[in-house]
């Protein structure tokens, strides 16, 4: 069983739109879940290496030999328990994270075979099972009440781990969030076929399930939630805000109707409830070229866009989406073109296209090279990054765009820590944020508790 790269399922070859059936298909699960038998033969392909290079490869270190022993032996249960207890997201995680470039490509069978076990795949099947599993009891056992109460910003993953684990120590934990449902990107930014059926929710509901937490909902940190009263109300603060700001072209006319950052057109996808009726553009342009940049592509294409360019300033081995999400994007009918910059945008109160220059690598630097060409289009998604609003961040220490933290996730300020995509700490990828909340929770629970003594 391959790690295969699924391709368009269903796209018009006569010239006409597609139906609401076809597009509904369109966003059904990228990758459905393992059949019982399927788990079964795939997680006896295993070696149970001793100091296995695949749990060294997952920024959350799970015990990836010890779940996959569990599926084999008829307890899927077991080994979400195994799962969760080092990633309490992983479901999440199994769906989404870039597991060619982590676990899997240190299973030690990619030198025999070529074919690594699909560990994604068994992990998404065994939590799965356990929160499907309505007679299966609670996997955590919350302390007893501490009397501390901690402020955690943003439900996303980073706040949503740190949350959970204060939680299971007996904490109260407030989290406030500036969105109307918890979840951060794994509710508003992943394409609509990796995260499918509610699962976001789902899984936000079993975080809950521990209690002690509370959600206060259109809380963004700012004027009405300072940091400085939080720190007074607070034992302590974590803050998992993620990256506030869009990142601008810099081009005249990018206010014109039709220009769109990727961001919103994913979130708005993943909110609607008529995606036949979502987007109506039959020549879309994606500027960018990480995984936000190819989830947009994709999903203009599954809607029914008639041609969609990703056009990227750099090479592909310059991309900061993996080699898996560009074939994705590829074998989807997305044409990729590389080394080209956007100059100019066309159109009168409307974009009707871009006038793009192609550049080149001289010694190292990126430069200009004169020849340009135009790409018409509709509609155009900007996917060129994301970047921290200072603004309410007042006292904290910020480098490159990020906040600064030490070993354990603690900030300039004393008892505020961070993590998440707001902090430079590794990859940015959902993995990442949950190890981060991680760090930072087993790092306050020790300090209030050598406070206590």
């Amino acid at each position: 069983m391959t790690h295969s790269v699924p391709s368009l399922p269903v796209i018009s070859a006569d010239g006409h739109p597609l139906t609401a059936a076809q597009i509904e298909q369109n966003f059904s699960d990228l990758h459905p879940c393992l059949t019982d038998l399927q788990a079964m033969a795939e997680s006896n392909r295993c070696l149970y290496c001793y100091d296995a290079p695949c749990v060294t490869a997952c920024p959350t270190s799970i015990d990836i030999p010890g779940f996959i022993r569990r599926i084999s032996t008829g307890n899927p249960d077991g080994a979400a328990r195994t799962i969760l207890s080092s990633n309490i997201l992983g479901g999440t995680c199994a769906r989404v994270c870039p597991t060619e470039v982590l676990c899997q490509q240190a299973c030690v069978r990619n030198r025999a075979e070529d074919t690594p076990v699909e560990i994604g795949r068994l992990q998404r099947y065994a939590v799965d099972h356990l929160l499907e599993n309505r007679a299966a009891p609670y996997p955590f056992v919350r302390a007893a009440e501490t009397g501390r109460r901690i402020a955690v910003v943003g439900a996303g993953p980073a706040g949503l781990a740190c949350a959970h684990a204060l939680a299971v120590n007996g904490h109260s934990v407030t989290l406030f969030e500036a969105k109307p449902k918890p979840g951060g990107l794994n509710e508003y930014g992943l394409a609509a076929y990796k995260m499918t059926g509610g699962f976001a929710q789902q899984e936000v509901d079993f975080v809950l399930a521990i209690g002690g937490i509370t959600i206060e909902y259109g809380r963004p940190l700012g004027p009405d939630l300072t940091l400085e009263a939080l720190r007074q109300d607070f034992d302590a603060v974590f803050l998992g805000v993620g990256l506030g700001e869009t990142n601008d072209l810099g081009l005249s006319g990018e206010d014109k109707a039709g220009v769109v950052d990727a961001i919103d057109f994913i979130a708005g996808l993943r909110q609607s409830d008529d995606l036949p009726s979502y987007c109506s553009a039959a020549s879309v342009v994606v500027i960018g070229g990480g995984n936000t940049a190819i989830d947009a592509a994709v999903q203009a294409k599954r809607l029914g866009a008639e041609e969609v360019t990703l056009v990227y300033r750099r090479g592909p081995q310059q991309m900061g989406a993996t080699a898996y999400e560009q074939d994705l994007a590829a074998t989807n009918g997305v044409v990729i073109r590389h080394w080209a910059k956007p100059v100019e945008i066309k159109g009168n109160g409307h974009v009707e296209g871009l006038v793009f220059e192609r550049t080149r690598l001289d010694a190292g630097r990126l430069t200009d090279t004169g020849r340009r060409f135009e790409i018409a289009a509709d509609l155009v998604l900007k996917a060129i990054g994301q970047s921290l609003a200072p603004a309410a961040l007042s006292g904290l220490t910020l480098h490159g765009g990020k906040i600064v933290v030490d070993a354990d996730g603690q900030t300039s300020l004393l008892g505020v820590y961070a993590g998440g995509d707001c902090i430079a700490s590794g990859q940015d990828l959902t993995v990442q944020a949950v190890e981060d909340g991680k760090r930072a929770a087993k790092a306050i629970h020790a300090a209030l508790s050598a406070s206590q003594c």
